[in-house]
């Protein structure tokens, strides 16, 4: 099997710098792949594996490649993508602070086993291969088939196979892997404490144009400073560290407006903190399209993203990054890895509201700082562009698929 990190390689986060060539360097031009994109979490469900497998499923598309997604879903009757190919129903599963919709179903690896004899795939590329049924049952039928099998990790948490003993287990299915990515050095070791072995570390990608072209929302625009928070209204995304800051600073921006965007319901706390200060100028506008989530960044002036941990990459960053906005977050290792301290944004101790609305207030104070930081955030995003992304994994692919040969030539 090909792979370039062993567990503790140097790696900042950027495409550039991981190591892959160009897809031409192990696949020639002309060789369009069959691609099976493995999905553990229900399809019909935002989130950021899905989101992924979208992206670089319609890049690989872009180049000729015959691509089938699948992955279980609670209504495949609502996914356009007519090579989409649902497998199961999901259930909710608690994972790392938040909810997992995955299969869990034991009926299914007849279908698996059916679907990959119909389809013939040269590369099954498994996305959190330990987190579901789907995956795992495509997984035992590994050596049943010519495809190469790549799995991509891509949780700083992981699932809960690992906290309920049954790392040995997924060893077992892991050896079957011919290939493994990581998302960041921050996931690889993570995942390397359980299952050590051989990864390469390919980022995750973004549409650099969808955010950095996209309109802001003219009711936004009324002279008021936005504020903007993005992300599932969990615990560990420190909301109520945001709230607490803002309160601070109303004090001295009146003209100051909190937008927080993301599903779910705010936290005892932060209720707490809206409540007993009597915060005004906060607006909670829920799940957005993606559409939409683009307007939102285009509509800030700056992003803050106070997290409490257990990020394995700081996507939201580089979404704020590309639509050209300041960044506030926390100095986490999921974020420093994407954000360097007064170059793209300013990192502050997470779970510390004064830090957070002392930094948010040096921005405030400073609009030459403000333009620096996002003119160096919009630089740094292009190096994530899917284009780019998509290249280094069909090197790979290319690689795993010089591996599968020589052990059956």
């Amino acid at each position: 099997m090909s792979g370039e990190a062993t567990g503790h390689p140097q790696h900042n986060g950027s495409p550039r710098d991981s190591g892959a060539g160009s897809a031409a360097a192990t696949l020639d031009e002309s060789h369009h792949l069959k691609i099976g994109l493995v999905s553990p979490y229900d399809y019909a469900v935002h989130g950021g594996v899905n989101d992924h497998i979208k992206a670089l499923g319609a890049e690989f598309k872009r180049r000729g490649h015959d691509v089938r997604v699948v992955a279980p879903c609670t209504a495949p009757e609502d996914i356009p993508d007519r090579d989409f190919i649902p497998m199961g129903r999901s259930v909710p599963v608690p994972s790392g602070g938040s909810i997992a919709r995955v299969s869990l179903s034991i009926w299914l690896r007849r279908r698996i086993k059916r679907l990959l004899q119909e389809e013939s795939f040269d590369i099954v590329h498994l996305h959190e291969p330990m987190a579901g049924f789907v995956t795992l049952n495509m997984l035992r039928e590994a050596s049943s088939t010519d495809a190469a099998y790549v799995g991509t990790f891509h949780t700083n948490r992981g699932t809960p196979i690992y906290r309920i003993g049954g790392t040995r287990l997924a060893r077992r299915y892991f050896r079957r892997l011919h290939g493994r990515i990581a998302v960041s050095q921050v996931a690889l070791s993570f995942i390397s404490r359980h299952l050590p072995g051989d990864y390469r570390i390919i980022p995750n990608g973004i549409d650099v144009n969808g955010f950095s072209d996209a309109e802001p929302f003219p009711h936004l625009m009324d002279g008021m400073t936005n504020i903007l928070f993005l992300g599932r209204l969990e615990k560990r995304k420190g909301l109520k560290y945001l709230l607490g800051a803002f309160s601070k600073l109303k004090w001295d921006w009146p003209a100051l407006r909190l937008i927080v965007v993301g599903g779910g319901k705010p936290d005892d706390d932060s209720y707490r903190i809206l409540g007993g200060r009597n915060l005004q100028d906060v607006e909670f506008a829920g799940a957005v399209s993606d559409e939409d989530r683009a307007r939102y960044y285009r509509s800030a002036d700056i992003f803050c993203s106070p997290a409490t941990g257990k990020e394995s990459f700081g996507i939201v960053l580089l979404e704020a990054m590309a639509a050209g906005r300041p960044v506030v977050a926390s100095d986490i290792e999921g974020y420093s890895n994407v954000v360097t301290h007064g170059k793209e944004g300013l990192l502050v101790e997470p779970k510390n509201d004064v830090q957070l609305a002392e930094a948010i207030a040096t921005l405030l104070r400073d609009p030459d700082l403000r333009r620096r930081l996002a003119m160096n955030g919009r630089k740094r995003a292009e190096e994530f562009r899917w284009e780019e992304v998509a290249g280094q994994v069909l090197d790979y692919y290319g690689s795993c698929l010089s591996a599968r040969r020589s052990l059956h030539a």
